[in-house]
C-alpha cells in the first residue's frame, strides 16, 4: 500500500484534531485521542507537530484559511456593499465555520489564546481581517464612521457566534446572519437620520478592530 504524503497526512491530523475538540468541548484531548482519530500512530503525530499546542496551533490556521476562502468565494460575485456586507455575514454563520466541530474548536482557541502569544496573534489576525473588511465593506454607505460601526459589526459577529457554541442545536446560521444584516442596517439608518451631526474627531486607529467609540459632534 502506497503511503500517504506528508502533506496528505498533516492535514488528517489536523481535521482530527477539530473532530476531537469539537466532540470533547475542550481541549483536554491527548495526541493519542488525536492520532487514533486520524488512524496514525502517536509517534508520527509527535513528528509532524512537535507537541499539542503546536496541533492546536495548526488547526486554528485551518480553520481561519478555511474562513478566509469562504469570504473570497462569496465576496466574488457581491458588486454592492450590501452583497459584501451579505457575504461577510454568510461566511461567518456558514459553509464551513458552522460545523459543530468548527464552533466548539474556535470557543476553545478563544480559551487557548489566553494563555498562548501565537495563539492570542492569530486571533488578532482573524480581527484586524475581518474589521478591514467591513469597513471597506461599510465605507460607501457610513463615510468617516465605518471603523466605528465596523468594530460593533465585528464584536456582534463574535459574540452570536459564541452564543451558537452553547447551543447543542444550532445547525442553521442564517439566523446569525440575519442578525448581522439588521444590525448594519440599523446603524446605517441611525447615521442617515443624523446626517448633520459630524464626527468629533478622525478616528486615529482606523484599521484598530478595537477602539472607544468615536465621538459625535451635534453641533456641525
Amino acid at each position: 500500500m502506497a503511503r500517504k504524503p506528508e502533506a496528505e497526512r498533516r492535514s488528517e491530523i489536523i481535521d482530527a484534531t477539530i473532530r476531537e475538540i469539537g466532540a470533547t468541548g475542550n481541549l483536554n484531548v491527548t495526541v493519542g485521542q488525536i492520532a487514533k482519530s486520524a488512524g496514525v500512530s502517536s509517534g508520527l503525530a509527535f513528528h509532524y507537530f512537535k507537541d499539542k499546542d503546536t496541533l492546536f496551533l495548526a488547526a486554528m490556521r485551518t480553520i481561519l484559511t478555511n474562513y478566509r476562502r469562504d469570504v473570497s468565494i462569496l465576496m466574488k460575485g457581491a458588486t454592492t456593499p450590501e452583497k459584501r456586507l451579505e457575504a461577510i455575514a454568510n461566511a461567518s454563520f456558514g459553509l464551513t465555520s458552522f460545523r459543530r466541530e468548527a464552533i466548539s474548536a474556535w470557543v476553545n482557541f478563544y480559551a487557548l489564546a489566553l494563555r498562548s502569544p501565537d495563539a492570542r496573534r492569530l486571533l488578532y489576525i482573524y480581527q484586524r481581517r475581518l474589521h478591514s473588511n467591513l469597513v471597506y465593506t461599510l465605507r460607501p454607505t457610513c463615510g468617516a464612521r465605518a471603523p466605528d460601526v465596523a468594530r460593533r459589526i465585528g464584536g456582534l459577529i463574535d459574540g452570536l457566534y459564541l452564543r451558537y457554541a452553547l447551543d447543542p442545536q444550532a445547525t442553521d446560521g442564517s439566523e446569525g446572519a440575519d442578525h448581522i444584516l439588521r444590525a448594519a442596517r440599523a446603524e446605517q439608518t441611525e447615521l442617515h437620520a443624523n446626517d448633520a451631526m459630524s464626527v468629533r474627531d478622525e478616528d486615529p486607529n482606523p484599521m484598530d478592530p478595537i477602539a472607544k467609540p468615536q465621538e459625535l459632534n451635534d453641533n456641525a
